[in-house]
């Protein structure tokens, strides 16, 4: 069994867009109550409230200032989706000290991996914008964290949101050091994350996007990660991996058009332990995205937070050998062939590891 943290607060209730929102404090009461049932074998971690300056590495001093401001303000719009309440500052605050602090204790040692069930959101969030129901890049600044910190080098980040992650995308679109593989829905919210997206200058070729037609399931997703992911991964060796798992992918929520099971995110899962076991001693940090179904959200959660912990295994090679290539072929093809110049083994046919364990 693995010493899998879990690192979640009260506070998050905080913030509160208004309770006709998507993303409002009620979408994580379930998610809570279903937690008790594998609580005993998780590892409850400390959060702390992220530094101004901290949260500046990645966003604008003006940026920072402006959600400041909103504090103790009962209602701000900062984007047509996007507003915050009195306490929004304090828990975006916090979303991203509970990212660094996970990131933490995998880097040290203290857990094998680790999962922030954190809110606001992150990976809409853009150097100095708020968009997307997203105050701060939490993911982004977990990032940065660990390689101002423990001096890392090669992060991969994987966004199986629904929604493209463009701010995760603009933020490290010409740093080599991380390599960002977003798989989510074509044509969907914020209609960026196209596959020929692929980052600037010194950071071209490490931004791979996979967008995928709508009704997709878990048998689809499970080969765009052997098909994509493994060999990439194991070109660009990641010496840690950071998720922004979101759960809109799942046939119940109502944001997306996909449809994942509670079962395809623990095989998502599985296959992501298993690459961070051979390439970087299973240090795995989630930070939790969108997923506004309640039930299929909590459902979602304790199935990976099970996995993580070694309390289920998947087999990802059963669901990768179901999928409907006639509709995936295409876009592996493409991804393949625009990303060839960058990756040598995106000439090859297939991976050499399996998902599998």
């Amino acid at each position: 069994m693995n010493r899998t943290g879990i690192l979640t607060d009260h506070r998050f209730s905080l913030h509160s867009p208004g309770d006709d929102h998507p993303e409002n404090p009620g979408r994580m009461v379930e998610l809570h109550s279903a937690l008790g049932s594998i609580n005993d074998h998780l590892v409850a971690l400390d959060g702390r409230l992220a530094d101004p300056a901290q949260i500046e590495r990645v966003h604008s001093p003006a940026h920072v200032r402006r959600i400041a401001a909103t504090a103790n303000r009962q209602r701000t719009v900062l984007a047509g989706d996007t507003g915050t309440s009195a306490g929004s500052y304090e828990a975006a605050r916090l979303a991203v000290g509970a990212c660094q602090a996970a990131t933490e204790a995998v880097m040290s040692g203290s857990v094998t991996n680790a999962f922030a069930l954190i809110r606001p959101p992150g990976h809409h969030a853009e150097f100095s914008r708020s968009m997307g129901y997203c105050l701060f890049n939490n993911v982004a600044l977990a990032a940065t964290f660990a390689m101002d910190y423990f001096h890392i080098k090669r992060i991969l980040i994987v966004d199986w949101d629904v929604h493209h992650g463009n701010g995760t995308q603009h933020l490290f679109e010409t740093d080599p050091r991380i390599l960002f593989f977003s798989v989510h829905q074509s044509a969907h919210y914020p209609g960026t994350g196209s596959i020929t997206e692929v980052g600037r200058g010194p950071g071209e070729g490490f931004t791979i996007n996979v967008p995928l037609p709508a009704g997709q399931g878990d048998a689809e997703y499970a080969a765009v990660f052997e098909h994509l992911l493994v060999p990439v991964a194991k070109a660009f060796l990641p010496e840690l991996i950071l998720v922004s798992a979101g759960f809109d992918p799942h046939r119940l929520d109502p944001m997306g058009g996909m449809q994942m099971s509670t079962h395809g995110f623990a095989v998502l899962t599985r296959c992501l332990m298993t690459l961070a076991d051979c390439f970087c001693s299973g240090r795995l940090v989630l930070v939790l995205e969108g997923g506004y179904n309640p039930a299929s959200l909590a459902q979602s959660v304790v199935a990976v937070l099970s996995e993580l912990g070694g309390m289920t295994v998947s087999a990802p090679d059963t669901l990768v050998a179901q999928a409907n290539y006639k509709r995936l072929d295409p876009v592996l093809t493409r991804c393949r062939y625009v990303h060839q110049s960058f990756w040598s083994c995106f000439r090859k046919s297939r991976p050499k590891i399996s998902l599998s364990r």
